[in-house]
This record gives C-alpha cells, structure tokens and sequence, in this order.
C-alpha cells in the first residue's frame, strides 16, 4: 500500500492534490486541521491484483506552521490501521446489516472492499465507499443564495441558523427568507435566530417573492439563506411545486434529510430531491441515530454530500465527513462489542 501526505489551504484542494497526485482509486485514510487554518490528508492507494505493490512514495516537508505533534499522531494512527485485524468480507456485511444498510448497497460496499485488496478492514471499507461517497462542502465565503429543502422535521430551519452564522462569522451581510408563513411558529423561530445572528429576515408567500428578494439580495452581495416548508419530495404534486423554486437564477438548491429515517427512505428522497434540481445534500440528527444506515444511504446517492451535522444547536458545527471517518462510524460497534 503507497501512503502520501498532502498539505492545503482547505479540503477542496487537498482532494484535488490526491487525485492530481495519485489519481483517482487513491483512499483518505486520515486528516487533520493545520495551525494556520489549512489540513492536512493522508491518503492511501492500494494494490490492485497481480500487481506488485509500489515503492514508498517520499513524503514531502510538513508545512511550518503544521505541529509535529499532530503530524506525528496522525502518522502513528495510520501505521497502526496497518496492523489491525485482518480483512473478513462475512464480518464486513455483518457491520453494514448491523446498521440497516440497504442490502443491494451493503453487497456492493462489500464487493469493492474485496477487491481493494487492503488486509485492514477499515480501509478496505474506506475504498469502497470512496469509490461511492462525493464531498462537496458549501463555500460560505463565496456563495451566493441558497435554497434549503426537505422533508418536515428534517431540520432545515436549525441548518439555516447554523449557515447564517458561519456566514456572519465571516462577516457576510446575511438575510434569512422564510416562506413557510403558514407553519406553526415557523417564522418565529426563525425570527429569533436572525435576532441573535444579527441578521436580516425576510418573510415570502411566493415563488415570484422569493425571485425578488433573491434578487435583491444578489444586487447587494448579501448571502441569502431560504428556508422552505417541509414536504415529501416523493409526492410528484409536492415535488411540482417546489421545482419553480429550483430554477431561480442564483439561487442553489440543498436537500435536507435526516439520519433517523429508514435507510430506504432516505434514498427514495434523496433520489427524489435530485430529480427536483438539488445539487448537494446537508444530512442532519446524526447524534441521534444509533444506526448509519440512513447516512450511508444518504452519502452514496447521486447527490454530493455537503456536511452533516450532530447537535442542534446553532453553535454546532457543519461537518464534512470522509470516507474513512463514514467507515469507522460503521465497524467502531462491532469491535468495541468483542
């Protein structure tokens, strides 16, 4: 197995750096925030069959603002991964079962970790769902408006509170739109968080209301946030009406779903949600879910996944998951239980 390091300025860069530099079957095993505001990744690449494996690959001089303490944590994390228990397919659907992983999903997880050839079983699992898993995390600095759907309870509300304030930490002008004037306490709820925030709040009834304050929004560089009210995106009549919304300039859409829900589910509306004209999907209640499942299903659906997020809580923060964080949060249970 060939391990690199790769240092940037942020995640997006560092993915580029390792498909760039060992192209695209290459693994992040690991990653790392550096002092300066940047990360560091490892990633791995394995051997395929009847392929020797390559020569260790020199790493390249950590970043000076990087602390050895932390690189040399990292480094000793994956030389450790190297000497786990070793690879056992049967094992593998069992922990993909365990957490209500479709079976479909889980027998192609299972085969890709196979062929991946790696003898730890975390990162045979990382490979697979490398293989499956697209992070696209929202770039609060530059974006411009964006649109946040799903079904109800999903949390789309506490999303566009947790954006809104990234946003205002970086000293973006922010208005938050609510056009679910017709939910119970909707729009006070939101209300409240523009209070704190520090942010504007704007109330819609309409798509051609929501098109002009977006607009308006625009015209002023102000980041706009919209937060709609909850459906089924399953439903073609709900999924009708809120595809209007998808098609203002400008305007990005984000699906929302939550983690508790049936795996199954979870894809059918996620499946749903990129037929509307999603682009990325914010997966949510993931500190409440006892089972992956949900996520699974949700990370590896043709949508890019965003963030996650684990807490409530405006002040949480969003996540960007890898693929070897998703694959320790699925086999971590089964080992401590041994």
């Amino acid at each position: 197995m060939q391990l690199r390091t790769f240092h940037a300025k942020n995640m997006k860069e560092a993915l580029a750096s390792v498909r760039a530099g060992m192209g695209p079957d290459a693994v992040i095993i690991a990653s790392e925030k550096t002092k300066g505001g940047g990360v560091m990744v490892r990633a791995a690449l394995g051997v395929t069959e009847n392929e020797p494996e390559p020569a260790a690959v020199a790493e390249p001089t950590p970043v000076a603002d990087f602390s050895a303490h932390c690189r040399d944590g990292l480094l000793r994390r994956a030389d450790e991964a190297a000497t786990r228990a070793s690879f056992s397919r049967s094992e593998l659907f069992a922990a993909l079962n365990r957490h209500r992983v479709p079976d479909q999903l889980a027998h192609a997880l299972a085969e890709t970790a196979v062929k991946a050839q790696l003898t730890d079983m975390t990162l045979a699992l990382a490979f697979a769902l490398e293989k499956r898993f697209k992070i696209q995390p929202l770039d609060i600095g530059a974006a411009t408006a964006i649109l946040l759907v799903g079904p109800n309870g999903a949390g789309k509300t506490a999303v566009a509170a947790k954006i809104a304030a990234h946003a205002r930490l970086e000293g973006r002008r922010t208005t938050l739109i609510a056009s679910d004037s017709g939910g119970a306490g909707a729009v006070a709820r939101l209300e409240t968080f523009a209070r704190h925030l520090d942010c504007a709040l704007a109330v819609a009834d309409s798509a051609a209301q929501i098109k002009a304050l977006v607009s308006e929004c625009v015209a002023k560089k102000t980041f706009a946030i919209v937060d709609t009210a909850g459906f089924d995106p399953r439903n073609s009549k709900a999924r009708t009406a809120f595809s209007a919304l998808a098609q203002i300039a400008k305007l990005e859409t984000f699906g929302v779903v939550a983690a508790l829900n049936d795996a199954e589910d979870v894809a059918e509306i996620v499946e749903a949600l990129a037929a509307l004209g999603a682009s990325r999907l914010i997966v949510t209640q993931v500190d409440l879910a006892r089972r992956a499942g949900g996520l699974i299903a949700a990370a590896t659906q043709a949508l890019p996944l965003a963030h996650i997020t684990r807490t409530p809580f405006v002040a949480g923060d969003l996540e960007q998951p890898s693929s070897l964080s998703l694959a320790r949060l699925l086999l971590d249970e089964q080992r401590s239980a041994r």
